[in-house]
């Protein structure tokens, strides 16, 4: 029996949205080729009528060209036909298209959820809280130790901050009155009201005073 009406295994698959639209192409070209084979025989019915007189051989010429119009429009409207086909089923494969992406995109989304629940799960925000009590606590005792190391020592309590500045006062009168003149040569003393005018004529030196060794 398998041998006669074969089986289901060899059923040829179904064709797809894709399959459909190139046979409906082939379709379409096939009918343009057969339209334009038309009008060229129209454009010949239409030289021939031009040149004949009205009698019986124009009017049968005319016949001609009024079936072969009639052709072409049958023709057209099949062409329309399978250009509005062609359409839907693009359309319908667009659709498909976008409900294929749609429902991956889904799906990621839906394991990436149950990713974050099974992650989040492990967390527990008392513990957290906890952490950050202690946290806090170790910072404030880290405070404590370091003012407790930065204390001095030997460090009198009753020093009065006035009998401080009084005394860095007398420190700076003493640095005064300790600097000495001496400390410029070039400057003239105090007690020096101007500085001494000194002689031109006492500078140069006399040709005695040359030629005597």
């Amino acid at each position: 029996m398998n041998r006669i009406f074969g089986t289901s295994s060899n059923k040829k698959p179904k064709p797809t949205l894709q399959d459909v639209i190139d046979q409906t192409d082939g379709r379409s070209a096939a009918i343009e080729v057969k339209i334009k084979k038309l009008d060229g025989e129209l454009a010949r019915y239409k030289e021939q009528m031009s040149k004949l007189r009205n009698g019986p051989g124009k009017e049968a010429i005319q016949q001609r060209a009024l079936r072969t119009l009639k052709q072409k429009r049958m023709y057209e409207a099949q062409l329309a036909q399978l250009t509005q086909q062609t359409f839907n089923i693009e359309s319908t494969m667009l659709a498909t298209e976008n409900l294929r992406n749609t429902m991956v995109t889904l799906d990621a989304m839906t394991q990436a959820n149950k990713e974050l629940r099974r992650q989040y799960g492990k967390v527990d925000i008392g513990k957290i809280e906890n952490m950050q009590y202690d946290m806090e606590e170790l910072l404030e005792q880290a405070n404590e130790v370091q003012e407790s190391l930065s204390r001095s020592y030997a460090v009198p309590d009753e020093i009065d901050e006035a009998d401080l500045e009084a005394e860095l006062d007398a420190l700076g009168m003493e640095e005064d009155e300790g600097e000495s003149y001496l400390a410029d040569l070039n400057r003239a003393p105090d007690f020096i009201d101007e500085a001494p005018i000194e002689d031109p004529e006492q500078t140069q030196t006399t040709p005695e005073a040359i030629k005597t060794t």
